[in-house]
This record gives C-alpha cells, sequence and structure tokens, in this order.
C-alpha cells in the first residue's frame, strides 16, 4: 500500500471559479459511449517536478498537461523540469525557495491566468501560453467524460481525505472532504471505474464515487496543441469569449 502521507498538497481551497465562462454554454457536445478514454498510454514516466518537497501542485499539474499535450501533438514531448515549474509557482503565490512560511499554496484560477498571460517557461524557451479555459461541473460526470473524451484532459482541483494518504486507488469516501488538504490534478482518461490522474509523478485511480465526493473545480483548457492533435476546433467552441474571460480573471 502506498503511502503518501509526506507528500506535499498545495491547493488553497476555492469553489469553481465563476467568472470563467462555463463550458456548456460554449459547446454543445455529441453524446460519448465510450466506456474508456485514455490520454496517458503513450507517456512511460511523468515528473515529479518537486511536488514531494513543495506544495506546487497546481503548477506540477501544468507541467503534466503541457508534457501530455506535446507527447501526442510533437516530435519530441515539452517537460518542464523542477525549476521551471517553482518559479511559475513563486511568481503565482509568492514562495520564495527554502523559505516554509512562504510555501501556502495557491489557487487554480491564479494559476490558470498566469498561464494564459505570462506563459510557462519550458526547456525549449517556450513560453507555452494557455489560449483559455472554461469550467466544468464535476459533479456532471457526463459532462466531465464529454470533456475528457473532446479536450484531453480536466485541470481540477480536489479536496482530499486523510484516507488518500494510504490509497493505492482513491475510493474510500468517509473521511470529510478537505480532512488532509487542498490538491490540483489533471484528469487524463477514464474507465468504467472512473477518472485517471496524474499526482506526484505517477498515474493514480479514482472511482467515480470518490470524485463525486471530493471534486470541487474542474476546467477544459484550450491549447493550439490540442487543435494540432484532433486536426479540429473543438465543435466551434468560442475561443474568443474564452481569451477575454482569461484576461479578466483576478490575479
Amino acid at each position: 500500500m502506498t503511502d503518501h502521507s509526506k507528500m506535499k498538497l498545495g491547493r488553497v481551497r476555492a469553489a469553481q471559479d465563476t467568472r470563467l465562462p462555463r463550458l456548456e454554454a460554449l459547446w454543445t457536445p455529441a453524446p460519448t459511449s465510450a466506456e474508456s478514454v485514455d490520454w496517458f498510454s503513450r507517456i512511460p514516466s511523468w515528473p515529479m517536478l518537486a511536488n514531494d518537497q513543495v506544495g506546487d501542485c497546481t503548477c506540477a499539474a501544468v507541467g503534466h498537461v503541457i508534457q501530455q499535450w506535446t507527447t501526442y501533438t510533437d516530435a519530441a514531448p515539452v517537460v518542464m523540469d523542477d525549476a521551471q515549474v517553482l518559479a511559475a509557482y513563486s511568481a503565482v503565490s509568492g514562495y520564495v525557495p527554502g523559505d516554509e512560511a512562504t510555501d501556502r499554496g495557491a489557487l487554480c484560477a491564479v494559476v490558470l491566468r498566469y498561464w494564459a498571460t505570462s506563459g510557462m517557461a519550458t526547456p525549449d524557451g517556450g513560453p507555452d501560453t494557455l489560449t483559455g479555459a472554461a469550467g466544468v461541473d464535476p459533479h456532471d460526470l457526463e459532462a466531465v467524460r464529454r470533456a475528457l473524451a473532446t479536450f484531453g484532459n480536466l485541470y481540477t482541483g480536489i479536496a482530499l481525505p486523510l484516507s488518500a494518504q494510504s490509497e493505492d486507488i482513491w475510493t474510500e469516501t468517509v473521511d470529510a472532504p478537505g480532512s488532509w488538504g487542498g490538491h490540483c490534478v489533471p484528469l487524463v482518461g477514464y474507465n468504467p471505474i472512473g477518472p485517471i490522474c496524474v499526482t506526484w509523478g505517477a498515474l493514480k485511480q479514482i472511482t467515480w464515487a470518490w470524485w463525486e465526493t471530493y471534486a470541487e473545480e474542474a476546467y477544459a483548457l484550450l491549447s493550439p496543441d490540442w487543435l494540432r492533435a484532433t486536426g479540429t476546433d473543438p465543435a466551434g467552441v468560442d475561443w474568443a469569449q474564452l481569451e477575454q474571460a482569461m484576461r479578466g480573471l483576478a490575479a
């Protein structure tokens, strides 16, 4: 049984950011009957991105999303390193490396705005810039499945229970939401059991019941990288409106 009790969290708990548009207002997807969606099997390993030492999960999740997208779109994946992720975390949260008192976590929406406006430094110089994001109701499981099938991932905020410290599959729903703390993970697929996320340098299976109990935020992300992967604009999503919404987010 895995012991994650020493791992760092770092998401400041918040409800879904209502300043971002809702995905359903911009997109009318066709129903999906797929029992599973896999946007992760091509990736042989996921870096820790310092999240075992620092509460930078909100920025580590961005690094994992960029790695995932570019694995499916580019000849070579773009993999952020620890220093680049920590620099972004410092920019959004005020973290000072080596000063634990400043390691206070960050809001998911603030990280998304930083990614959209300043961009993330990458090994090839970057910056990698997000086009936009839209909120998905994390408790609408069909919407979650459809969004994962179309956009490749969801950037999510969860309220981890204490039981998550020792579970190989996040399944137990007895402990209170947030009794361990707030965490940010990207979902990169799903199967009949539930969603699959990336956390602490590895894939993690989640059950649907666990997800419904502890998920607090979910955002579909738009990037030119993903358009290159799918070859189409996802069902007429209003990119201009999403970009405007990102600029309007408070830092």
